[in-house]
């Protein structure tokens, strides 16, 4: 049990990472895994993530990420981003993986699929697009816990123009918004946060029993 929190000890913000130093195949596809099975509401995953190392592409981003060098230097970087709207596509997509997966006859989903259907289904554009951008939240934590447990340095990057990112990389034809950015790669010996104890509230004020 102590390895969890020694994992979360462990990772930081990194601020500025070594630009030689790559992560490696399998390592980066046991992370991409580690997301791949992340929860999320009904199983329906509304959400894509672009694994970017295109330098030419990261030069673009860096502009619209307020300038901040990992963009540039980190070894990857992960776009989550999640569908803006959607219809019955998306609960049938899911139907025919999950009776391909399970070995289910498609006929004996439909019950499941009515209830997914008329759950989301009347939801409006903007309440379908937050609901998504919840679900794709929850695989970016799964990220951040997978990089610590594998060693690969990372940081979370909310400081970005998401509609900017749509149009670098021609998200907004695909139905998606940007909506979180990870660094990931190894440290700089240069990064002073390294050496920085993390600060977090008190249990005692932010856990409250009932």
């Amino acid at each position: 049990m102590n390895n969890i929190l020694e994992h979360r000890r462990w990772c930081y913000a990194t601020k500025k990472f070594n630009p030689t130093k790559k992560i490696p195949e399998e390592t980066l596809n046991t992370l991409l895994e580690a997301i791949r099975l992340s929860p999320s509401s009904f199983g329906l995953q509304p959400y894509q993530v672009l694994v970017i190392t295109d330098k030419n592409v990261t030069e673009k981003l860096k502009p619209v990420s307020w300038d901040q060098p990992q963009i540039t230097e980190a070894s990857h970087i992960l776009v989550f981003t999640h569908i803006t709207d959607f219809g019955e596509g998306l609960v049938d997509e899911h139907l025919q993986r999950l009776s391909t997966t399970r070995n289910i006859p498609i006929e004996g989903l439909k019950y499941y699929g009515d209830l997914m259907k008329s759950t989301l289904l009347p939801l409006t554009p903007e309440a379908k697009s937050h609901w998504a951008a919840q679900q794709v939240h929850i695989a970016f934590g799964n990220a951040l816990q997978a990089a610590a447990e594998l060693k690969i340095d990372s940081c979370p990057m909310g400081g970005f123009q998401p509609e900017a990112y749509n149009t670098i990389l021609g998200l907004n034809e695909k139905n998606l918004n940007a909506a979180v950015v990870l660094a990931l790669g190894y440290i700089s010996e240069n990064d002073e946060n390294q050496h920085l104890a993390k600060v977090r509230k008190p249990k005692e004020v932010l856990f409250r029993y009932i």
